[in-house]
């Protein structure tokens, strides 16, 4: 190729029998990392995938509280509604008694604590005030003072508008279909009594709905997934960055571990400090009228800053003790774990996704759904904890990890020292013997010019066969001694090192 002439210098034939060992080896490690790489990824997509599998017939395992305090048509006209719509497609509605939940606050206060995804209610003397309305009796007859329901959106906003706000509003239309089929006596009434509105038997109530969080904005959608991705990479990136930096001033020989602890420890506070408030920030200033205040935004920014430091520390303890080709593989593993935790309420998922509540972004996103709701989802009891102890763990296993590599880093350099020494020492005993030879040839008298020529010929042909072979065997010496510095550097394990635009050329 024109633009690369070059490339094609010294090459090998395919068919050279030299080549045929390194092609042998490099098609079985191809090989085998194919299979790892495959096997890896499906397994990660059938975790994923069946996660989601078949979510629809779990919809029952979403509870909806109901509250008849009328105790008359309407209510039987939901009950009934919702004996056509019950299954495993559709929300179980849970009926309670009046005397468990006097007020519709105390609904309230059982979808905010998070024990029911909503609360259906019919008002007190609703279907007295309804037939009266029929029957000509009351013309102040409201619509809306029949029905209400409670819900949170900000409670996983896609399946708070779709299975629980959708399925009310289809259970309450159902509810009206029954109403209307079953009042005969009411049509009768209807068509004798020109009085009586007929808009109101057609649509008898319109329910009123009181949704504790409003969470409309579309940034809504990928809180659970590109928010948590991006910070996963985030932390990822700038570990190798540390680890780069860490090798590059030769941290781990000339500092003692306590100090580089020390060091990483507050670099990465102040990393994930910073990077939490970019977070936090483009949230806000993208929430669209989202009725959220400043002191959300504090505990929005703390509780990232925690979550963010908490995956730095385990992606450190990844690097330490994980062989370096399993560690892109944990980082893609770690971040679908984190990202299935959190995809869908554990209510739509089979059993055995359960285990994920002991994954940081399952209790970080539950935090999160209690700071933007004003405490109405309320397990800072399980989440913090496990937050901290993730954290208090993981540093543990860090700073045992920085030990580590000074251990190791220390027996390293002495193995390359050592290897460089012999290097020297063979070049240095090669370089003795040649002049030892030299010193020994016997020395012919030149008696003519012709002579000279001949003698000069042959101590030239001599220094140039001398300098072949101490090339060669310095060839083969530095060749041993890569292979010795790149199995000492594997057992080094600084994880990966990204390179930097401004780093120090030192030694």
């Amino acid at each position: 190729m024109k633009f690369y002439p070059r490339a094609n210098e010294n090459r090998t034939s395919a068919s050279d029998p030299a080549v045929r060992v390194p092609r042998r080896k490099f098609l079985k490690a191809a090989g085998i990392n194919f299979l790892l790489l495959q096997i890896l990824f499906l397994g990660l997509f059938s975790y994923l995938f069946g996660s989601l599998f078949r979510q629809t017939t779990h919809v029952n395992q979403l509870n909806i509280l109901f509250v008849d305090y009328d105790g008359g048509i309407v209510g039987n006209s939901v009950r009934e509604a919702y004996g056509t719509l019950e299954g495993v497609g559709f929300p179980t509605l849970n009926e309670m008694p009046v005397n468990d939940f006097p007020t519709p606050r105390n609904l309230e206060q059982q979808v905010c604590q998070s024990h029911y995804w909503a609360a259906l209610y019919v008002s007190p003397g609703a279907s007295s005030r309804l037939q009266n309305a029929l029957s000509g009796k009351d013309s102040t007859y409201n619509k809306s003072d029949v029905l209400g329901y409670i819900w949170n959106e900000v409670r996983y906003p896609a399946i708070a508008d779709s299975l629980i706000e959708g399925n009310i509003q289809t259970l309450l239309a159902t509810a009206r279909e029954v109403f209307v089929s079953n009042e005969t006596e009411a049509l009768q009434t209807l068509s004798a009594n020109s009085s009586v509105s007929i808009s109101i038997f057609a649509d008898p109530w319109q329910p009123v709905s009181f949704n504790i969080m409003p969470t409309v904005q579309g940034s809504r959608l990928i809180y659970n997934t590109l928010v948590i991705i991006l910070i996963l990479l985030q932390e990822f990136f700038y570990l190798g960055t540390i680890n780069g930096l860490s090798v590059a001033f030769n941290f781990y020989l000339r500092f003692r571990p306590r100090r580089i602890i020390i060091y990483r420890l507050g670099i990465s506070l102040l990393y994930t400090f910073v990077g939490s408030l970019s977070t936090a920030g483009a949230i806000w200033a993208f929430r669209d009228g989202w009725k959220v205040n400043a002191n959300q935004f504090a505990l929005t920014w703390a509780i990232l800053w925690l979550f963010a430091h908490v995956n730095f520390l385990i992606f450190d303890v990844f690097t330490i003790w994980l062989p370096l080709p399993f560690v892109p593989m944990s980082l893609v593993t770690w971040v679908v774990f984190n990202v299935t935790s959190i995809l869908i309420p554990f209510e739509l998922m089979p059993g055995f996704y359960h285990w994920s509540y002991a994954v940081p972004a399952n209790e970080a996103f539950r935090t999160l759904l209690d700071i933007w709701s004003g405490g109405c989802e309320p397990q800072l009891h399980i989440a913090l904890p496990v937050l901290f102890s993730l954290e208090v763990v993981s540093i543990l296993l860090s700073s045992l990890g920085v030990y580590r590599r000074c251990h190791n880093a220390v027996i390293a350099d002495e193995v390359q020292q050592k290897a460089f020494r012999e290097k020297l020492d063979a070049a240095l005993s090669l370089e003795r013997e040649q002049d030892k030879e030299t010193q020994t040839e016997p020395l012919i008298a030149a008696e003519d010019t012709l002579d000279t020529n001949l003698d000069q010929a042959s101590t030239q042909v001599a220094e140039e066969r001398r300098e072949r072979k101490l090339s060669s065997a310095l060839r083969r010496e530095d060749t041993n001694f890569r292979q010795i510095q790149t199995r000492t550097n594997q057992s080094i394990q600084f994880g990966p090192c990204f390179g930097v635009p401004f780093s120090s050329s030192e030694d």
